[in-house]
C-alpha cells in the first residue's frame, strides 16, 4: 500500500510535468481514497475504462488522457457526468499525464515505441523537443518493409503517403496526433515520419517533398508509455498493478 501524495510525488518526480506547456492539467484530475493498493493502467480516461477499473478493484487509475482539456465544456453532464459518478462513487483516483508521458526518455510514449519497433533515437525535434529521429535498422530500409514491420508489431493496419522512393535511413516519430511535426520532421533530415494520424495536408507535404508519411493509429502509438510507467511506479512502490487495453479504431 502507498498513500495517494506518495504515488503523487514519484510520478512528478519522474515525469517533471512542469517542464510542459500542456492542454490540459498534469497529474491527480480527481482525488479518491487516501490508500493505495492497486494501479489500473490505460490509454485514456473512458468510460469503458473506468468500468473494467471498478471491476478490477483499482484505488487509481493512471491514462495518457485524461478528463480535463482546455477550451472544452466546464459543464458536468452527458459523458462527463457518467465518467466522474464512476470514479466518485467508487472512490477512485484518476492520474493523468500528456506530453510529459510523451516525452520522457525512458518510459515515454516515443521512447516506448521506438523500443517495441526496434530501434532509437539519437536526437530530438518540434515543439518542446517531443519529436524524436534516429536510424532505421537496414532491414526497414524501404517503405514496404517499414509498413509491413509496423502493421505486425501494432496489430493495425496504416496509412501511407509515398514519398520519391528514396532508401529510409533517418526515421522520425512522434506519437499520437503530430502530424502537425512533419514539417519539422523534414527539416530534421527525416526520410520517413511516423505518427498516430494523418490530415489532408500532409499527403501534399510528402508527395512535394519526397518524405514518406505514415499513419500507425493514434492509440496503437501510445500505449507504450503508460505501461511502463505504471509498471515502474507500482514496482517502486509495492502496488498490485494491471494494464487494461480498450481498444479503439482511431
Amino acid at each position: 500500500m502507498a498513500h495517494r501524495t506518495e504515488l503523487e510525488r514519484l510520478l512528478t518526480a519522474t515525469l517533471e510535468p512542469s517542464r510542459f506547456k500542456d492542454y490540459g492539467p498534469n497529474g491527480l484530475q480527481v482525488e479518491g481514497r487516501a490508500q493505495i493498493g492497486h494501479l489500473v493502467c490505460g490509454v485514456t480516461a473512458s468510460l469503458a475504462l473506468i468500468d473494467a477499473a471498478i471491476e478490477a478493484r483499482a484505488d487509481a487509475v493512471l491514462v495518457h488522457h485524461g478528463l480535463f482539456w482546455r477550451g472544452q465544456d466546464g459543464r458536468v453532464v452527458g459523458w462527463m457526468k457518467q465518467r466522474l459518478s464512476r470514479l466518485l462513487a467508487h472512490d477512485i483516483n484518476l492520474f493523468a499525464y500528456h506530453l510529459p508521458l510523451d516525452a520522457h526518455p525512458e518510459l515515454g510514449n516515443n521512447a516506448q515505441l521506438a523500443l517495441h519497433l526496434g530501434w532509437s533515437a539519437d536526437g530530438r525535434f518540434g515543439e518542446q523537443d517531443l519529436g524524436a529521429i534516429g536510424d532505421l535498422p537496414a532491414a526497414l530500409g524501404d517503405l514496404p518493409s517499414l509498413t509491413h514491420h509496423l502493421e505486425q508489431r501494432l496489430g493495425r493496419a496504416t496509412v501511407q503517403a509515398m514519398g520519391d522512393g528514396r532508401p529510409l535511413r533517418r526515421v522520425a516519430w512522434c506519437t499520437g496526433g503530430a502530424q502537425g511535426y512533419f514539417e519539422a520532421a523534414i527539416a530534421a533530415g527525416a526520410d520517413v515520419f511516423i505518427t498516430g494520424e494523418i490530415s489532408e495536408p500532409q499527403a501534399h507535404y510528402a508527395a512535394e517533398t519526397g518524405v514518406a508519411f505514415i499513419a500507425a493509429g493514434h492509440h496503437a502509438t501510445e500505449r507504450y508509455g503508460v505501461q511502463a510507467l505504471g509498471r515502474q511506479v507500482a514496482q517502486t512502490l509495492g502496488l498490485g498493478y494491471q494494464f487494461i487495453d480498450i481498444p479503439n479504431p482511431a
